[in-house]
């Protein structure tokens, strides 16, 4: 390492790469969604849950990489979402809104030839007089959000769908609120028992219709919630709906989040880092400064509370996160060697990997509000096996 007299060192630049990267493998969802459907009995469909930007891997790449896994829907929560599938070519695929929608939104929807979810006759009355569509009644069998929890007023609003000109109905639908605890009081049973009551009735009275109800976990879980059609979010993007190791259930990580060593400095015992001084060496050490922060969803609770993988090897996080940086605690050994590498954050290096449950156990929550969280400010790149499919999307 060079110096000039009287100065500090002179430190060659790193090589040109960015702070902050996530890369996709789009041919591991691809895979997720075929396992998935060796799962599936009695013909029952996979719809592919693309929303909040396909939790954060990019929804117009998930989706394709979905469909050629075998997705023959697509789920999300908005109207903007769905119009953002269609504008990206993604015209032919039934696709499902979920979430609540406004008089704007509702026809956003219909300009885009997305199927909606309506729960009361009011509903009902509003999509026919805006020229129509097709419906999925929601039948709220304990969630407590959207959705009717009477079955007779549920009934009612399926045959008003059934009634309105222009208005199809296309489905009935629930959504499980214990399904991921496998340990459960038996709440999920008691939901699913109140469901499939309600819909074959239903479905008797229009036999073409679609019953779904089962997301990821209820879909692992329980073969009698697979119905019609199963709504799979977090497996497809290969995360364990259980919270717990994704490869045990054959599920493979499609997202890695990966930055950099952009500085590496000394710090003798006494001395801190970060905001608050929440490290202070208790012996000397070599610090690792790594351009990433809550700025880009790298969460604040993470501070003195996460690894990083640098050369295939473990190194713990120090200190406060801050907006732009951490600092990692490399040690005395190679620390220079260090400068410059790339430092892995969710993914796998050498022998050694970090998933999103490990992250989310860390912050007493679940493994896809850490991908949800990665800010626009991370660029996504998209390769398969490898191979680039596409340049930086993002900053």
């Amino acid at each position: 390492m060079a110096e000039r007299e009287g100065s500090e060192p002179v430190r060659a630049a790193c090589a040109p790469v960015r702070r902050v990267t996530a890369r996709v493998n789009v041919a591991a969802i691809e895979r997720n969604c075929t396992r998935l459907r060796t799962e599936l009995r009695g013909g029952a469909a996979l719809c592919a849950v693309v929303k909040a930007d396909g939790y954060g891997h990019g929804a117009v790449q998930s989706a394709r990489a979905a469909i050629d896994g075998g997705a023959s829907w697509l789920a999300v929560a908005s109207a903007r979402e769905v119009s953002e599938l269609r504008e990206a070519g993604l015209r032919d695929v039934p696709v499902l809104v979920m979430g609540a929608l406004s008089m704007a939104e509702l026809e956003e929807a219909r300009a885009a030839d997305a199927d909606v979810v309506v729960w009361s006759e009011r509903d009902v009355e509003q999509l026919a007089a805006a020229g129509g569509g097709r419906v999925h009644v929601k039948l709220d069998s304990g969630m407590g959000r959207l959705g009717t929890r009477d079955p007779a007023e549920a009934s009612r609003v399926a045959a008003a769908a059934m009634a309105a000109p222009g208005v199809e109905l296309a489905g009935v639908m629930t959504h499980f609120a214990t399904a991921d605890d496998l340990e459960d009081d038996g709440f999920f049973a008691h939901q699913l028992a109140a469901f499939t009551s309600w819909a074959r009735g239903v479905k008797e009275q229009q036999p073409g219709l679609l019953i779904h109800a089962a997301n990821s976990a209820a879909m692992l879980r329980e073969a009698e919630a697979q119905f019609d059609m199963v709504r799979c979010g977090v497996a497809i993007y290969g995360m364990d709906p259980f919270g717990k190791n994704p490869g045990a259930r054959a599920l493979e990580p499609a997202l890695e989040l990966s930055s950099y060593v952009a500085e590496v400095k000394r710090c003798e015992v006494g001395e801190s880092a970060g905001y608050g001084r929440q490290f202070v060496a208790e012996r000397d050490t070599w610090l690792g400064v790594l351009p990433i922060g809550y700025g880009d969803g790298w969460r604040r609770g993470l501070s003195n509370n996460a690894d990083v993988l640098i050369g295939g090897r473990r190194y713990p996080l120090v200190g406060t996160v801050s907006m732009d940086n951490i600092t990692v605690d490399i040690g005395d050994e190679a620390h220079e060697r260090v400068r410059c590498e790339r430092a892995i954050l969710i993914g796998f290096q050498g022998g050694e990997r970090i998933t999103a449950e490990e992250v989310a156990r860390r912050l007493d929550t679940i493994n896809y509000e850490i991908t949800c969280g990665l800010t626009a400010r991370v660029p996504r790149t998209y390769h398969r096996d490898g191979v680039l499919l596409a340049q930086l999307v993002g900053p």
